[in-house]
């Protein structure tokens, strides 16, 4: 039987089993001698911030037609997603759970998760692949594929020095010393580097031009544009490509735009999605002696999760998952040598399927009404604020109704309570711009709007909730993480386990340990 079906009716008897007992089943690594046929291409895929309520949300709103339909309309088709959409992940062959815990911590953070999830060793918070007491370098999964011969390829939609890349090439005592890493991407001699571009705004000693240099010198072969990414090919040699978005020196523009602002990007040259990329490697990693290894993080999904921002959430989840599909179609043609692993680092904002205000109803066709993603809307909020003359409370409201939708009597009508919350929104905006003192203490404000922009956060919230769907957090949660599989040694991964044994599976299938 499809194990994949079993995965949602025994996700919660799983999860109480484990949680019982306090044990994790580690059949898939406990000393087992893995004798199945080795495997030549690897795929690993990794959604940060991402656990089953995420995959669960994104598949039922890409079906709701209306919502289809806007998705298709933001991502300028690029997607050109049909109706009754699968998701690629629920044609995997074994489906499992991880549990995510840092070595000195309960709730991980990226740089834990993502050290566990290359090495199959904790470590502890904001670490890459280092050990806990930051004295030995932990050797990647990465970087045994590369010392046996294969072509290893690094792939992110955030910044590529970002902790889950990272962990897969850099070995550091933290995770933003973003320039060290940087030099560690520079000495890995990995084959492909694409998505996200490097911190600009953090390196304090090289400039990006210096950098550019430094990777041409190593003999990467640069793309920073549409026409010099189509031009690479099997021939390009070592490849560093990213789009010209990237080359400010500014925390958002080190990353691919999110997948709901693709229509307002300036040109073509910044629509190269993470479906994309991983084409492009597949292309340059592909030969028939040693094979290769590829990761690829959709890190904005943790980005949107931390902003409890579900509609964007969800178009970054669909654009991962359309990524996978792209390994699909590799495996369909190697089905015998290729290895598919799908999971996240961790769970992140405590979403809930569900919102005490809708008591058993959810609308996600609702979600079609938010056109922006939460860091454009506050972007644009704040020119909007800075304005000479400020906008009134029924201004804002207008422009909130031509972003989100909210406040349309015909859909999508604002009760008494929802506009007496955008009105605090708004007024503790105006306070903080006169630097008056706010009404509210500082446990309330973070509760209300962590550190967001406050108008944007209440909007989404307001939204998501009239959608049947709730947050918990602002920050990352304890929540296991789902592992899907297929291919060569996939059914190893059809547990119940910890992240550090994903990786270690990983190594076994592809005979790097016994």
């Amino acid at each position: 039987m499809n194990q994949t079906k079993l995965f949602f009716s025994s996700l919660l008897t799983c999860a109480l089993l484990a949680s019982c007992v306090g044990l994790t089943n580690n059949s898939a690594t406990s000393g087992d001698v893995y004798s199945g046929k080795k495997a030549k291409y690897i795929f690993y895929f990794i959604g940060d911030g991402m656990s089953q309520p995420q995959i669960t949300m994104a598949e039922k709103a890409i079906n709701e037609p209306e919502f289809l339909q806007q998705f298709n309309t933001q991502t300028c088709n690029i997607y050109n997603i049909g109706a009754n959409y699968q998701l690629n992940v629920k044609k995997f062959q074994s489906a499992g759970m991880a549990t995510t815990n840092a070595e000195n911590r309960f709730i991980t953070c990226s740089a834990a998760a993502a050290t566990a999830l290359a090495t199959g060793h904790k470590t502890t918070i904001n670490t890459i692949s280092k050990n806990g007491e930051r004295t030995e370098n932990l050797k990647t999964v990465a970087e045994m594929a590369h010392e046996a011969g294969m072509k290893v390829g690094i792939i992110s939609s955030v910044s590529i020095d970002h902790a889950t890349p990272a962990c897969f090439y850099a070995h550091e005592d933290d995770r933003n010393s973003y320039e060290a890493i940087g030099q560690w991407l520079l000495k890995s001699d990995f084959d492909f580097f694409g998505g996200g571009n490097v911190r600009w705004d953090t390196y304090k000693n090289i400039t990006k031009e210096q950098y550019f240099e430094a990777l041409q010198n190593k003999g990467y072969t640069l793309a920073t544009n549409l026409q010099a990414f189509k031009a690479l090919n099997s021939n390009s040699g070592k490849v560093f490509a990213t789009i010209p978005k990237n080359m400010d020196a500014v925390h958002d523009a080190s990353t691919l735009p999110y997948n709901i602002d693709l229509d307002i990007q300036k040109s073509d040259d910044d629509r190269i999605v993470l479906r994309d990329f991983v084409k492009k490697a597949i292309e340059v990693l592909y030969n028939t002696d040693k094979g290769f290894f590829l990761m690829t993080e959709g890190g904005k999904i943790d980005w949107t999760d931390h902003a409890n921002d579900a509609v964007s959430n969800i178009y970054e989840t669909i654009a991962l998952d359309q990524a996978i599909g792209v390994a699909m179609e590799f495996y369909k043609q190697h089905p015998d040598e290729t290895l598919i692993v799908f999971t996240g680092d961790h769970e992140c904002g405590g979403l809930t399927l569900g919102f005490a205000g809708t008591h058993y109803e959810s609308a996600f066709n609702l979600m079609k009404n938010q056109t922006i993603s939460y860091q454009e809307f506050s972007d644009q909020n704040k020119q909007f604020f800075r304005q000479e003359q400020r906008p009134t409370f029924e201004q804002t409201l207008d422009w909130i109704k031509q972003n989100f939708g909210l406040g349309d009597d015909a859909s999508l009508p604002l009760s008494d309570y929802e506009r007496k919350r955008l009105q605090e929104a708004y007024d503790e905006t105006i306070s903080k711009l006169d630097n008056q003192k706010s009404t509210l203490s500082k446990e309330e404000k973070y509760l209300y709007y962590g550190n967001y922009d406050y108008i944007c956060v209440t909007a989404t919230h307001i939204l998501d909730n009239k959608a049947g769907v709730d947050w918990a957090s602002y920050s990352h949660t304890a929540l296991p993480v789902p592992i899907y599989a297929t291919g060569c040694g996939a059914d190893l991964l059809d547990a119940y386990i910890d992240n550090t044994d994903i990786p270690k599976t990983i190594m076994k299938v592809a005979g790097f340990i016994k």
